[in-house]
């Protein structure tokens, strides 16, 4: 797949997360074999340390100032960091987050330039709530709770400056989002914007969650995952619009990253971009096709083609070309 030791990707609404916060994002029609990095090659599933905590997965990364930071659900009960500055060896860092509720899953963090805040958007006991910190790696402040029955959370920042608090409706597992009027308060109703009606986000459970969403080209790419989370059918499609609040319609060709051979739930995606400009997604897979929560973090490539659809691709074992570790040119390919 493509991370050396350990690994999962970055974050953001694309990189309305890092430093960066320009939310286009970048055209890569190659695929990954063309990628060029001669001899650095990686394999999944990435964080090998952390093999023993089989619940871990939902990951989401951000990067700031030449590093990348990942948060991911582990223990059910608090949240901590892993630090990398290449996306393929990555650190243990301290616990950001801990909640004396169970339950506490699939983080998200957004970092706010202008006040250098970040913002981590949590699930504890299915409810969406914001936390805040001065640093990455440091405490986050719980700042109280943002959505009830909702899990899943993902903070995006349009080009305009206007935010949108993306989340799955629990139990009924519909995707919808929250205007916001800053990262921390709501403006107006939230919207409805898709739910499980396909065939295969119905396989186990009918399911749609885990949204992340990219703008590419003027177009609003909502990817997201469906079926059981705890099943081997577990995928990720993706659905578009010509506005961050729809009405979005799902590609005909979903799901773009599925099962396969000794591939299994493959799902819960965020998505970044390595220092050649080329996009990854940080994701899970399952151990095995036997139901649970036997998981683990995984990265591989994701590219638009010429006709602005998304592809992507999810393997293990299998040693691949690595992200791009050269010189910072994420920002040539605008």
């Amino acid at each position: 797949m493509i991370m050396a030791s350990s690994l999962c990707l970055l974050s953001a609404a694309f990189f309305c997360r890092g430093t960066a916060h320009a939310a286009d994002t970048y055209s890569n029609p190659v695929l990954v074999e063309m990628f060029p990095m001669p001899g650095a090659m990686a394999d999944n599933p990435s964080l090998p340390h952390t093999r023993e905590l089989m619940g871990i997965g939902d990951p989401a990364v951000i990067f700031h100032e030449g590093t990348y930071y990942l948060y991911a659900t582990g223990d059910n009960h608090s949240y901590d960091v892993y630090r990398s500055s290449d996306l393929i060896v990555w650190d243990k860092g301290p616990k950001v987050f801990q909640s004396a509720e169970p339950g506490v899953w699939a983080p998200d963090v957004f970092y706010n330039a202008g006040e250098r805040k970040f913002y981590l958007y949590y699930t504890v006991n299915r409810r969406v709530g914001v936390a805040v910190s001065d640093r990455p790696d440091g405490s986050f402040t719980d700042l109280g709770s943002l959505v009830p029955h909702a899990i899943d959370a993902h903070l995006f920042r349009d080009d305009d400056g206007t935010y949108y608090l993306y989340y799955a409706e629990y139990p009924a597992f519909r995707i919808s989002v929250q205007p916001m009027e800053s990262p921390t308060r709501k403006r107006g109703e939230p919207v409805r914007l898709i739910q499980p009606a396909e065939p295969w986000e119905k396989k186990g459970h009918p399911v749609t969650e885990a949204p992340w969403m990219l703008k590419h080209h003027g177009t609003y790419y909502l990817l997201y995952s469906g079926s059981g989370a705890n099943t081997a059918d577990y995928a990720i499609g993706y659905a578009t619009a010509k506005s961050p609040v729809g009405p979005f319609a799902k590609f005909s060709g979903n799901p773009i990253v599925k099962r396969g051979t000794g591939i299994f739930g493959p799902g819960h995606c965020s998505i970044t971009m390595d220092r050649g400009g080329n996009l990854w997604m940080v994701y899970h897979q399952k151990t095995d096709a036997v139901k649970g929560w036997n998981r683990i973090i995984c990265l591989d490539p994701l590219w638009f083609d010429e006709h602005g659809i998304l592809h992507g691709r999810a393997t293990r074992a299998k040693p691949e070309p690595a992200p791009d570790t050269r010189a910072d040119r994420r920002h040539e390919n605008r």
